[in-house]
């Protein structure tokens, strides 16, 4: 826990002041508080002719009046020093959750593929909103409520044992059950807790899967089925939520229990010793103010007591949201840049020496084994591969999106460990499996590889990508707005908005993770034509489901559970590797069939 609040309270930074400065005013707020029955006490001592001594209306209007003054002061600045708090707890608050998401997006930004693989998208979603909403409130209450409560106890405490130290016992004698009624309720609630926060996690990634592919579960007609799944989700937290509530709901009348008791003996006591005070004489002296005041202190004590178990189930909630948010800034990013790596990347040879990689530590299987392979800068090579023969991990390892665990990786002649990332990933561009845009305009998507290029840059690139006709052919042209994972363009100008958006950075080695699916043969003959003629020093990795798309790289490689079984040019395989020619034959007898059909 201790190691929580550490790392958690590294994000107040700037709103320290503000953190500092609530505290001081609830200090004041809590001791005018406390004052105020003292004050009032002596004021009906006062004002009572038989304690006082004093005699007449003006007398004792005097006394009203000077004691009034005081009260009324003592009302005003409480009132104020409660109003600032509240408004520095609000900012140090909010100011802080908004460092803390700061922090867990900057963190996430800097993961590498493994250390996001811990982490569901949903459950960082959920971390990033719900648990960071949890912990801004358990701090806004930490500043204010649980500064003021320990405070006002102790002042209670004190100003009820200088009036009767005999009858405040009754008060503190009360305390240590209570705290143990609320420590037992921690024990029994936090597992309830840490469960809702998993299934929370479980319901965002409902909610995330079902938004995101919602014209497939339309299609499918899966409405009702994704219906019932949420509800299922959602009925998941309730249960756990209202067990956890039911427990927590016993607090608040056991603490009302125990303030009456308390009230109901100090008033039995206070009452026979006012009017017999020949069998009470230990209590001698004891007058009515001091019976009021009395049980205003022991109302405040248990009042107190009562706040902190509000507290308590605030800071019962957030502790798991805090242990949730402290796991996302205490993840260490296992590829980080070496100190003084190399920023630039002379040429596109890429070289793989004895390389075996699998996703953990634990895995029984290597997902590459026994990998060599030499790329001259500008040669073009496709891949080719059954589904699961790891041709996607193969290519990660280039711009060093995975570490090795055997072997190593070169690039331009040197490891690419010893690379700056950054100057690593800007020289070598992926255009990944699944083709993301982002809300903007076309010309906003294709500057993310180049934030200063013009506008003649964006056209040459999109006609290298075959996208400038049907860029062109929108009513708004390269200001064409994209709508958030680009649903407004078919999955073929997807994917060619993608190539384009790699070619803009220039980069020297240019890797296609089976980029061109979604696009016509000839399209895809067009783009690759551009690239050899337009991009010649480029060093291009084409991994293809298609033979069209590899036949005329310079090498073919063929993977086959995570081991290259075959490499050459496409004459040469036909010749010398029977899966080849398998994968060849089936897709050149399926065209014939398509054409003869269309005969």
């Amino acid at each position: 826990m201790a190691g929580t609040v550490k790392t958690l309270i590294k994000s107040v930074r700037e709103y320290k002041k503000p953190s500092i400065i609530t505290p001081l005013f609830m200090t004041l707020e809590a001791f005018c508080e406390c004052f105020i029955p003292f004050v009032m006490a002596k004021m009906i001592g006062a004002i009572d002719p038989q304690a006082s001594g004093f005699v007449g209306s003006d007398a004792i209007m005097s006394q009203i009046l000077k004691y009034g003054a005081i009260l009324l002061g003592l009302a005003i600045v409480s009132m104020t020093s409660g109003a600032l708090a509240g408004k520095y707890a609000a900012t140090a608050s909010c100011g802080f959750a908004k460092n803390l998401r700061h922090d867990m997006f900057y963190r996430v930004q800097r993961f590498s593929f493994s250390n996001v693989d811990k982490f569901s998208s949903s459950s960082l979603v959920t971390r990033m909103t719900t648990d960071v909403a949890n912990v801004r409130m358990a701090y806004q209450m930490c500043l204010r409520i649980a500064i003021r409560v320990p405070l006002q106890f102790i002042f209670a405490i004190i100003m009820s044992f200088s009036i009767n130290p005999r009858l405040a016992w009754i008060f503190l004698a009360i305390v240590p059950v209570l705290a143990l009624i609320i420590i037992l309720l921690m024990r029994f609630v936090m597992p309830f807790f840490r469960r809702i926060f998993k299934k929370y996690d479980a319901l965002n990634n409902s909610v995330q899967e079902n938004v995101g592919g919602i014209r497939v579960v339309k299609s499918f007609v899966r409405e009702e089925y994704e219906t019932e799944k949420f509800n299922k989700s959602a009925d998941e937290v309730r249960k756990d939520f209202t067990k956890a509530e039911r427990i927590l709901a016993i607090t608040s009348p056991m603490m009302t229990f125990f303030i009456n008791f308390a009230s109901i003996l100090i008033s039995v006591f206070a009452v026979f010793a006012i009017i017999d005070k020949t069998h009470w004489a230990s209590f001698a002296g004891f007058e009515k103010g001091q019976f009021s005041a009395l049980i205003t202190y022991g109302i405040q004590m248990l009042s107190a007591l009562m706040m902190f178990s509000m507290i308590f189930v605030m800071i019962t909630m957030s502790l798991e949201s805090a242990r949730r948010i402290s796991e996302v800034l205490n993840e260490q990013s296992d590829i980080v840049s070496p100190k003084s790596g190399k920023t630039t990347v002379e040429n596109g040879e890429i070289r793989f020496e004895d390389v075996s990689f699998k996703y953990s530590k634990t895995a029984e299987q290597y997902a590459l084994s026994d990998i060599n392979l030499t790329i001259n800068s500008g040669e073009t090579v496709g891949i080719l591969g059954g589904t699961g023969s790891s041709k996607t991990t193969l290519i990660q390892l280039i711009p060093r999106l995975y570490d090795t665990t055997e072997g190593s990786v070169y690039v331009g002649g040197v490891n690419v460990k010893d690379y700056d990332l950054d100057a690593l990933r800007k020289d070598v561009s992926v255009v990944l499996q699944k083709n993301v845009l982002f809300s903007g305009t076309i010309k906003d998507n294709l500057r993310w590889g180049d934030e200063n290029a013009t506008d003649e840059d964006i056209i040459r690139v999109c006609k290298l990508a075959q996208a400038d006709e049907f860029v062109r052919s929108f009513p708004d042209g390269y200001d064409t707005f994209i709508e958030q994972g680009g649903t407004n363009v078919s999955g073929g100008q997807k994917q060619r908005l993608c190539i384009a958006r790699a070619l803009l950075r220039k980069p020297k080695i240019l890797i296609l993770d089976d980029s061109t699916s979604a696009v016509d043969t000839k399209t895809d003959a067009l783009i690759r034509h551009a690239f050899k003629e337009e991009i010649p020093d480029t060093t291009k990795i084409i991994i293809a489901q298609r033979v069209s798309s590899v036949e005329h790289a310079d090498k073919i490689l063929i993977l086959d559970g995570g081991k290259i079984i075959a490499c050459g040019k496409h004459e040469t395989l036909l010749k010398t590797s029977a899966v080849y020619r398998e994968i060849y034959d089936t897709q050149t007898k399926g065209k014939e069939k398509e054409e003869g059909g269309e005969a």
